[in-house]
């Protein structure tokens, strides 16, 4: 299975350049793994003078697993509900800058538990076999009617 970055676009609220991933080489109900080169790219949209901080790894993760949600609602007939990244936790980078890396980027994001919007996500970021950052995320529904 490819799922490449054009149906991406449609599952995430990014536009442009901040879609970051590029490919998605396999997923089910509850894990997703994808492939990216967009932190190579002197046009990212999160470098900063010309530096992309390995900080920026765990939106990579948190777009893997809106993206995931967006799949897993659209193999039952629905769409996901809008959220966001509530929170990070144990987060862990074994590298100081993306820029560096000169390989794909393979985010893998693990559903750990919960439905729809509100679901805690363990992401592993690697470069060939040698990982780059690891960390569990938390991503909460929006209020839409709040942030109205």
């Amino acid at each position: 299975m490819h799922i490449n970055k054009a149906e991406i676009r449609t599952l995430l609220p990014h536009s442009g350049l901040m879609c970051l991933l590029d490919e998605i080489t396999q997923w089910d109900d509850r894990s997703i793994v994808c492939i990216t080169n967009s932190h190579r790219d002197p046009a990212n949209p999160l470098r900063r003078d010309g530096r992309l901080s390995a900080l920026h790894v765990f939106e990579y993760g948190a777009q893997a697993a809106a993206v995931h949600g967006g799949l897993r609602a659209r193999s039952v007939g629905t769409t996901a509900a809008p959220g966001y990244l509530a929170a990070l936790r144990d987060g862990r980078l074994h590298v100081s800058r993306l820029d560096y890396i000169h390989l794909p980027l393979r985010i893998c994001a693990t559903r750990l538990f919960g439905d729809r919007a509100n679901t805690v996500y363990e992401c592993l970021i690697s470069a060939a076999n040698v990982l780059v950052a690891e960390g569990r995320i938390i991503i909460v529904e929006r209020d839409v009617q709040r942030a109205a």
